[in-house]
């Protein structure tokens, strides 16, 4: 009897030390991603450094559906720095994660996002990047910051109009800090429509360089500056290098896509699968934050190079 007795004791008292263990890992892997998140938002803050931040677009839609939780989750695995999300309004007045007006490219279904209800949509399954429906479902922007949550920075794209509801979840989910809106309109144009957000999230002008843009810059600069500027490179541009490390000397960072040629000055995603070493034209150019459809490529060339952790 007092065998059996010692032995429970002893699987209690087991027990006991594996719950604490499990405890205090738990918590140290709680402080471990916000030290990283907190160096992701530093990170972003400081346009001088020789870190670039690596964006997802649409998050790692290779390997799971656009937008969906899966390829978010994927960007956070692979260390990327920042996702980029598309909101839209659904019929009865729920934010979910589609780029497309419709769901007719990217799910089962057909017809407007606007047309649907929440619950509706939730019987489709999203399609994968050859067209082929997946088990993932298309979710809402609170399940997806609340993914993010502490992890990566959002890039929540296509929400400039429906902000004041887009606000409302990301305060519930506590992510303010992790946010960055962009947009191409002019400073008046945005403190007039947004200005009750500029000082509560990061705000990002978009410029296409051309005649007059530099008009545009100063402004920013002079009057509000902002965390970065995107800039549209549709050439190969003489000059872009001292252009934009004196932009980053002035603390603005500079983000620039590498999605498509038009986008970069004919330096892609597609040719540096080809040739990884395409990407070195963002590092000579002085380009500090880069918008990528190739996540996992872009982090192995900046590594190697020594442009990222």
């Amino acid at each position: 009897m007092k065998r059996i007795f010692f032995f429970a004791l002893l699987l209690i008292l087991g027990s006991c030390k594996n719950n604490k263990t499990t405890n205090e890992t738990s918590i140290a892997e709680k402080a471990t991603q916000v030290s990283t998140i907190q160096n992701k938002i530093a990170n972003l803050k400081d346009s001088k450094n020789k870190e670039i931040i690596v964006v997802a677009h649409r998050g790692d839609w290779r390997n799971a559906p656009e937008n969906s939780l899966q390829a978010i989750q994927n960007c956070i695995d692979m260390g990327v720095d920042m996702v980029e999300i598309d909101i839209r309004e659904t019929k009865d007045g729920h934010l979910v994660l589609m780029h497309d007006e419709t769901i007719d490219r990217t799910t089962n279904g057909k017809g407007f996002v606007k047309d649907w209800t929440l619950d509706s949509l939730r019987t489709l399954q999203l399609k994968d990047g050859l067209g082929v429906p997946t088990p993932h479902k298309i979710p809402t922007l609170e399940e997806a910051l609340s993914t993010t949550k502490d992890k990566i920075l959002v890039n929540l794209d296509k929400s400039y109009k429906i902000f004041d509801k887009c606000f409302q979840i990301v305060k519930l989910t506590e992510t303010l800090d992790q946010v960055i809106i962009k947009g191409t309109k002019t400073r008046e144009q945005v403190e007039e429509e947004f200005g009750t957000y500029l000082d509560q999230v990061y705000f990002m002008p978009v410029v296409r360089l051309a005649k007059g843009s530099n008009l545009v810059v100063d402004d920013y600069l002079k009057n509000r500056k902002p965390v970065a500027f995107e800039f549209i490179v549709p050439n190969d541009t003489t000059g872009l290098n001292t252009y934009f490390n004196e932009l980053r000397e002035k603390g603005a960072g500079v983000w620039v896509n590498s999605l498509w040629p038009k986008l970069s000055g004919g330096h892609d995603d597609e040719k540096a699968a080809m040739d990884i070493n395409t990407y070195q034209w963002y590092i000579d150019n002085n380009v500090d934050i880069i918008q990528t459809d190739r996540p996992e490529l872009l982090l192995e060339f900046l590594r190697r190079k020594g442009h990222h952790n």
